[in-house]
């Protein structure tokens, strides 16, 4: 009897693969690293073909360990990293190297859209602003600096669309991916023929736009040999990680949100259309539901700063960690708890990788403001997690401008941490609801959309009794005057420092290129 999910989600680190009951339990996991190349400053490319061996090990590795049978996977499933652009020819062989959604080379190509297009326009056709960050500035470039790459590209794919056509040999994508390329009408659910006009591109260079839950194609003899699946097993298209995440984590109906605290972090919700916000500060995918939208807003570096911090500045928290066994971060935890809310007056600003929305920023910088000599090491700890909560809180406040939010659920890494939850809370001033699966919930988006795409599931309100929520923290309200006199402290300082950022990027691009130079 068939009884299982197979969910892959294809990171920028490596292959996650999940075996899944059809009950929502986690049966086996494992994960496959691959390589990310770094050819120029800028630029991240990935091989295309480690993506491929990692589905085929890990998909035969975790058969192996599981004990359980090729025949009892009811179907396959995909999560991944979105905003790429793999060019592939008529066969489908990769041209290149994929140029991934950490890639920021198109800037160029970036003004030419903005030119062509308009950003505004864009953005209403697209529900994305016009950026180097997405796969349509990518192609651009490849057609600029590539012209031979172009010229023979027949398609080009997502990541997971890649690793579909290796399993099925069908070329296909979903809606979820499409709307991270900045070709896509996220309204129509269709490419948009005025922007593939203005930038002069072929669409027939895009593969068919189908919901996640649409069944791509079989498992074919050949991938069945390489992979240990049964031939004619079906695959379900799923969908880009941000989509996979919102539907693992819950947040399958209008009103409901989540907050994944990673290295990077976002804040998005579900909803019955898209959401412009007139100061294009967030974006919007659609839902693994082809009936929703995730609104949504990213900053670059939240768990990322305080990774920063515990590298740079406790090294001491970190010796002293090991010797107790436990984690560093649970050791500088000790210290947040200590230090007053409000962090002593300090405030960080969490910008050591420029920063996506709120701000639209590629000059901005981190910092830390008001440090004394009464600060203390508790102090700047706590103060690390109040800035990027602070930062997190304007995401929040704009999606609240144009969408109610009823319900806010958090997961990733971060969610383990109880202090740093509190702290959000408490700039928050909303309840925090925690479900079972905090890491997992990505690859469990797509393993609900195999079972919704087969029919497993009548449809995505499953996930709510397969994901639960287990706990609640709840605001301190004796807080809410002292953080909200800290968060319009914290949008000024930003404000202030505009100038001094953009003096600062100016500095840094003279030194590379004297550098440059030098060589």
């Amino acid at each position: 009897m068939k009884q299982y999910m197979l969910a892959h989600d294809l990171g920028t680190s490596g292959n996650k693969a999940t075996l899944y009951h059809t009950d929502g339990r986690m049966a086996a996991s494992c994960v496959h690293e691959y390589p990310a190349y770094y050819p120029a400053p800028g630029w991240v490319e990935q091989d295309p073909e480690d993506w491929w061996k990692a589905v085929c090990s890990s998909t035969r590795e975790l058969l192996e360990k599981s004990g359980i049978s090729a025949g009892e996977i009811e179907a396959v499933s995909f999560s991944a990293q979105m905003m790429g652009c793999l060019p592939v020819d008529v066969q489908g062989k990769p041209l290149r190297p994929m140029i991934i959604w950490a890639d920021t080379r198109a800037g160029k190509e970036e003004a030419f859209m903005k030119e062509r297009i308009g950003m505004g326009r864009g953005y209403e056709i697209t529900g994305h602003r016009l950026s180097a960050s997405y796969s349509a500035a990518k192609l651009l470039w490849i057609r600029n600096h590539e012209p031979q790459v172009y010229h023979k590209c027949r398609w080009m794919l997502q990541a997971k669309d890649y690793i579909i056509f290796r399993l099925t040999g069908n070329i296909v994508t979903d809606y979820s991916d499409a709307s991270g390329t900045n070709f896509f009408d996220i309204r129509k659910k269709c490419w948009s023929e005025e922007i593939l006009s203005a930038l002069d591109i072929d669409p027939s260079i895009l593969p068919e736009p189908h919901p996640s839950t649409d069944i791509g194609g079989r498992v074919t003899r050949e991938a069945a040999e390489l992979t240990g699946l049964l031939e004619g097993t079906p695959v379900v298209i799923g969908g880009g990680d941000g989509s996979c995440a919102c539907a693992g984590a819950g947040v399958v109906e209008e009103g409901s949100a989540y907050h994944v605290l990673g290295s990077s972090s976002w804040i998005s919700m579900a909803s019955k259309s898209p959401y412009f916000d007139p100061e294009l500060r967030t974006f919007n995918w659609v839902h693994l539901d082809p009936e929703l939208y995730t609104p949504c807003g990213t900053m670059q570096a939240a768990g990322y700063s305080y990774n920063w911090y515990k590298r740079t500045l406790c090294q001491l928290e970190t010796m002293e960690a090991e010797e107790a066994l436990i984690s560093p971060y649970e050791r500088i935890n000790e210290g947040v708890k200590k230090a007053e809310p409000g962090a002593g007056g300090v405030i960080y600003l969490p910008y050591i990788l420029g920063e996506r929305s709120p701000r639209w920023d590629a000059d901005v910088r981190g910092a830390f403001l008001g440090m004394s000599v009464t600060t203390t090491k508790e102090d700047l700890s706590r103060a690390v997690l109040e800035g990027v909560s602070y930062n997190l809180r304007i995401i929040l406040e704009s999606l609240k401008q144009g969408r109610a939010i009823n319900d806010l659920r958090v997961i990733g890494g971060g969610a383990k941490g109880e202090a740093w939850l509190q702290i959000l809370a408490d700039i928050f001033q909303m309840p925090l609801k925690v479900p079972v699966y905090l890491e997992e919930a990505t690859s469990l988006g797509a393993a609900v959309c195999a079972g919704v795409g087969v029919g497993i599931y009548p449809d995505f309100s499953a996930v709510k009794k397969i994901n639960p929520v287990v706990r609640e923290i709840l605001p301190q309200k004796s807080l809410a005057g002292r953080y909200d006199k800290l968060y319009t402290i914290f949008n000024q300082a930003y404000e202030g420092l505009k100038e001094v950022n953009q003096g600062l990027g100016e500095y840094r691009m003279e030194m590379e290129r004297e550098k440059e130079a030098d060589k």
